[in-house]
């Protein structure tokens, strides 16, 4: 198997990316989903040793699935990853007073769950760094069209990086079997875009890749599929930060 010439630039311009920000962004990390796209990053990081840590936010509801792949990128990598868990008062609290799945009941409730779970520990995570690199691709989904290389995120007050930006979902797959990297067996079957388990349904063919997050939801408008980590606290979506 050999790789397209637009890949391969496109490969090239990625790790051109996470070289500048080991450099120029100390302490930086990859928040890591543990999905395609943040093991394509994983595996780019441990491959040239860059110095970037990575963390993953463990919400307490994820697949069995996701969590194996810690032990695996240690296995294959020798690189540790961050697990950071919500704060567990915080997530009694909210199961005491509105149920272990409240959020099926409304969107409200499902924001204030992922806050719980994913928005305030992100911002521990975060705490004390220069940058984070992210997973996001424009081609994910119509919210995430404007997404650039290098933005500012004001919510944090660091530069926030994508380094597959430009890249397809078919060419994360085809760096994926070239490379071998491991990756999330859910993928296999039909998930695309993996979250809480819970939240997170296989999509069939011709939905948008995102169509099995928070599914029970109504369409909605601009962020119905995306969770608080990529809102202000105003509620608007964070895409249109200055570049770094």
């Amino acid at each position: 198997m050999t790789l397209p010439a637009a890949l391969l630039g496109r490969i090239d311009g990625a790790l051109a990316l996470l070289q500048r920000v080991a450099i120029e962004h100390v302490p930086a990390a990859l928040a890591s989903s543990l999905g395609a796209e943040d093991m394509v990053l994983t595996d780019m990081i441990a491959r040239h040793k860059l110095e970037i840590d990575i963390f993953t936010l463990d919400t307490g509801r994820l697949h069995g699935d996701t969590l194996q792949l810690v032990g695996e990128i240690r296995r294959r990598y020798g690189r540790e990853v961050q697990v950071v868990a919500p704060d567990s008062q915080a997530v009694g609290d909210f199961v005491a007073r509105f149920g272990r799945d409240a959020f099926y009941g409304s969107v409200e409730l499902r924001k204030r769950c992922c806050q719980i779970r994913k928005v305030e520990p992100l911002g521990r995570a975060l705490a004390g760094r220069r940058a984070w690199v992210s997973g996001l691709r424009r081609a994910q989904a119509a919210t995430r069209g404007a997404i650039e290389f290098a933005e500012h995120d004001a919510v944090h007050g660091i530069f926030k990086f994508n380094p597959l930006a430009d890249w397809s979902e078919q060419d994360i797959w085809s760096y994926v079997r070239f490379f071998e990297v491991p990756y999330n067996r859910l993928h296999d079957q039909g998930y695309r875009s993996i979250g809480c388990a819970p939240c997170t349904r296989p999509v069939a063919a011709g939905e948008d890749p995102r169509a099995g997050r928070w599914w029970w939801e109504s369409p909605g408008g601009a962020g119905a599929r995306e969770c608080g980590i990529h809102f202000s606290p105003e509620g608007r979506l964070l895409r249109d930060g200055a570049r770094a």
